[in-house]
């Protein structure tokens, strides 16, 4: 087990796990206490699987831990925080993928991720400190339903303007914002 005084960042990708020029990824590298949930070897569709793995991560960790999750990750972690009672210092929840309305072709179907658990997305409060970035112009989720989420999840919300999905493919690799929204989590 790690132990730190000094929050461990823990980030938590979506579906398409690790991307070499992901900001996500570029941020624990340049973060010396960042590490993050491994990609998935089997089962990379299932929510139980992916609650699991950021499960088992987190089990790594002695002391406190910030979580920085992308798209599907913000799914992952919201489920995670319904079904597990570990102390978490804060979350950075950037641009979550709504996950209960058709994804663009290419992505999961509606039915896929019902079958494999994702559905309904939670809405509980979390009980945790949150901050959701969100993005006026994301092709993975509409700007109103992730304000509604960020709500009922009794996150504070930050409109991110128009960055799309805040991945590569919306010309973000590094994303300087990001270790604002950490800050103020510590």
């Amino acid at each position: 087990m790690t132990t730190n005084t000094k929050p461990t960042i823990l980030m938590v990708p979506g579906l398409r796990d690790h991307v070499s020029d992901h900001w996500q990824t570029l941020l624990q590298y340049k973060l010396p206490n960042a590490v993050s949930v491994p990609p998935l070897e089997h089962d990379k569709l299932s929510c139980a699987a992916r609650v699991a793995a950021l499960d088992a991560e987190l089990a790594k960790i002695d002391g406190p831990v910030i979580l920085v999750a992308h798209s599907a990750g913000v799914m992952i972690t919201v489920h995670w925080a319904q079904q597990h009672n570990r102390e978490i210092h804060g979350a950075l929840l950037a641009t979550p993928a709504d996950l209960d309305t058709p994804l663009p072709a290419g992505y999961p179907t509606i039915d896929a991720l019902a079958e494999n658990g994702w559905h309904p997305t939670p809405r509980k409060r979390l009980p945790f400190p949150s901050i959701v970035g969100a993005s006026r112009n994301d092709p993975l989720a509409q700007f109103d339903r992730v304000s509604a989420m960020a709500t009922d999840w009794g996150s504070r919300l930050v409109d991110l303007g128009e960055v799309g999905h805040l991945n590569p493919a919306a010309g973000f690799g590094v994303w300087a914002m990001a270790e604002t929204l950490i800050d103020e989590l510590v």
